[in-house]
Order: structure tokens, then C-alpha cells, then sequence
């Protein structure tokens, strides 16, 4: 066999094998960036989870307030309307009219006979004034009868004891003459009396008659506060201070008792939070919240914890859920939280657009 040369360009055997590169894990740089690396993670995790849990959530949250409705207690057709749409209004502001007849004629009637009863008391007043005028001139003209009446019966008397002492020293007609003297000034005294007594009689009648018109005068004003009633059901007024919102009528449209025409949203708002029940555990009254509303995600609205409604959600719904079955599904509720607006410390919500069910995210400090 012929020998087979190798090219002179070909591997020795015995030139050395290069050196292999060090493995990653060996390398110090390595652990020291992985030593640095996992040492913010955590120290930043638990930065913040110490940060976390001092505050609640939630995103079942809204604007809520207690929206006014205004609706006739009468019927009829609307004379009057305010342009108020989207505006707001005071309380006490006319807000329509509807068309009153009756009223107006039996608030007329009523107040005549408010006068009318005003005009007896005067009358029942004159007379006790007359009456009593009369009782002092009674008293004043059975002066004279009373002093002839008294003496009288004095002079009886005497003549009477001189007949005991003396039967000789008063004559039989003189003593007859001094009983009919006195018999006589004794009924007219009783006459002036009569008098005084029937003027008396006369004063507690007319008085009386002023108690009873004062009562009749009494009765018609109520009548005319009633009547004052009805004719005002025909006048609607802003009950509350707010925007008026929701105007479903206008001039000649008519409306029957009930009959939804507008609302008011007041002045004074809030937010309705709904928490999970395992949030409240830390959640107490007048813990300061930071209101995010949907609407102004930029402005950082105040609040505080104002009440937590004692008791979750579905428990007021129409159809509570019964749970005594056997097809239980444990499923956590959500419980209501009141916040009101801290105005002294962040943005006034009745600056800006804000109203009842508006998105809002609150977050409370509990820690």
C-alpha cells in the first residue's frame, strides 16, 4: 500500500486545544447586578406594601345626592313656566303656575268672613262698653234710694224702741207712717239694685258675645289659611337650592297631581362608595378620602369618611337574595360607604359639572 501523506496545511497533534470561555455563573459582575437587581425589588416591593396598605379603594363608586322632584298636588293647565333648564336656582324661586278659579273666589269669600267676625267682636265690645256705662249710672241712681231706705229702717227702729220703753211716747200713727216709709225705701232700693244686677247680667252676656265672635273670627281664619293653602298648591316654588334639571313641560300643558314636571339637584352632593365587606375592617368615621372623579381625572378632590351603612347592599334590594339553600355560593358583598366633600381642603365640587351618578374612584387613608 502507498502511503497517504498529510497536507502540510493539516492539524498537528501535538499543537495545543484553546482554552474554553468561563461560564456566566462564575462571573463575579454577575452576582453583583443580580445582588443589586433583586435588592430594589424587594426593598421597592416592600416600600410599596407599606404604602398599600394604608389605604382602600374601590371603583364602585358614584356622585349621589338627594334629587327633588316636583310634581302638582292639583290639576289644571300651566299659565306659567320658568326658562330655568340646567340653571340654577334658589329656594322660594317661582318655578310655574297652573290655572286657578275656585280657589281664588273661596280665599275672597273666607277673607270676607274674617271681616265680617272682626266687625261682631267690635259690636260685642261696643256693648260691653254700654253695658258697663249703664251698671255705673244704675250704681249712681240707687245711691239715693239705698240712703232713703237706710235711714228709713233707722228711724223705724228708734220709734220701735221708744214704743218698748214708753208705749205713750210714740203715737200709732206716726209709727204706721215710719213702716210705710220704710217699706216703700226698701223696694226701691231693691228696685236700684235689680238694676245693677240686670246691668251686671248685661256685661257678662256682651262679653260673652266677644268670646263667641272671637272664635267665630278664629274659625274663618282658618278657613282662610286654607284656603291660602289651595290657592298656593297652584303655585310651584324651588323647595331646596340647586339646578334644575329634567323640565318635561312647558306653557299650556296639563298636568294632573303627580305629574313629574322637573327636578332640582341640591347644592349638597357626596359620593356613595360601595367597598368590599373585608375593606371595612380599618375604615372609620372622618378618615380623610382622595376623591378621583372620572370627569376631572386632573383635580384631586378632598373628602372624609362621613357613615358606613350598617348592613350590605343586597339586603335592601327588592328581592333579597335567600341563601338556606343548597346551592350556596359564597360570594363577597359590597357595603355602602358615605363620603362628603372636605371643601376647606381641596376644590369645591359645586365649581364644576359634577351631579348624581357621575364615576368617582375614592381612596381612603385607614392607616
Amino acid at each position: 500500500m502507498n502511503d497517504v501523506s498529510m497536507p502540510q496545511g493539516g492539524l498537528k497533534s501535538d499543537e495545543p486545544v484553546a482554552d474554553a470561555k468561563p461560564s456566566l455563573f462564575r462571573r463575579p459582575l454577575f452576582w453583583v447586578i443580580l445582588l443589586v437587581v433583586g435588592g430594589t425589588l424587594i426593598g421597592g416591593g416592600t416600600l410599596y406594601w407599606l404604602d398599600a396598605r394604608q389605604y382602600e379603594s374601590t371603583d364602585d363608586a358614584f356622585v349621589d345626592a338627594h334629587i327633588v322632584r316636583i310634581a302638582p298636588t292639583v290639576a289644571g293647565t300651566l299659565l306659567q313656566v320658568a326658562d330655568v333648564d340646567n340653571r340654577h336656582v334658589e329656594a322660594g324661586v317661582l318655578l310655574g303656575v297652573i290655572k286657578a278659579q275656585n280657589p281664588q273666589a273661596q280665599l275672597a269669600e273666607a277673607q270676607a268672613g274674617v271681616a265680617q267676625a272682626e266687625a261682631q267682636i267690635e259690636t260685642a265690645r261696643a256693648q260691653v262698653a254700654a253695658a258697663e256705662a249703664q251698671r255705673a249710672q244704675a250704681i249712681a241712681q240707687a245711691r239715693a234710694p239705698l240712703a232713703v231706705a237706710d235711714k228709713a229702717a233707722q228711724d223705724l227702729a228708734r220709734y220701735e224702741q221708744l214704743l218698748k220703753l214708753d208705749p205713750s211716747a210714740v203715737a200709732g200713727q206716726q209709727l204706721d207712717a215710719a213702716r210705710a216709709q220704710a217699706r216703700q225705701a226698701a223696694a226701691e232700693a231693691a228696685a236700684a239694685r235689680t238694676q245693677i244686677a240686670n246691668a251686671d247680667a248685661n256685661i257678662r252676656v256682651s262679653r260673652r258675645q266677644i268670646t263667641a265672635a272671637q272664635a267665630a273670627a278664629d274659625a274663618r281664619r282658618a278657613v282662610v289659611q286654607q284656603a291660602s293653602i289651595n290657592v298656593g298648591d297652584y303655585r310651584l316654588t324651588a323647595p331646596v337650592s340647586g339646578q334644575v334639571v329634567n323640565r318635561s313641560v312647558n306653557i299650556g300643558s296639563y298636568v294632573a297631581p303627580g305629574t313629574p314636571l322637573m327636578s332640582i339637584v341640591p347644592d349638597r352632593i357626596w359620593v356613595t362608595a360601595n367597598f368590599k365587606e373585608t375593606q371595612l375592617k380599618l375604615m372609620r368615621r372622618g378618615q380623610p378620602v382622595e376623591l378621583r372623579i372620572d370627569a376631572f381625572p386632573d383635580v384631586k378632590f378632598r373628602g372624609t369618611v362621613d357613615s358606613i351603612q350598617r348592613g350590605a347592599g343586597q339586603a335592601f334590594s327588592l328581592l333579597p337574595a335567600q341563601n338556606a339553600t343548597g346551592n350556596f355560593v359564597k360570594v363577597v358583598q359590597r357595603v355602602p360607604v358615605r363620603i362628603e366633600f372636605d371643601v376647606k381642603n381641596g376644590p369645591d365640587p359645586r365649581r364644576y359639572p359634577i351631579g348624581p351618578g357621575m364615576s368617582v374612584i375614592p381612596t381612603v387613608k385607614v392607616r
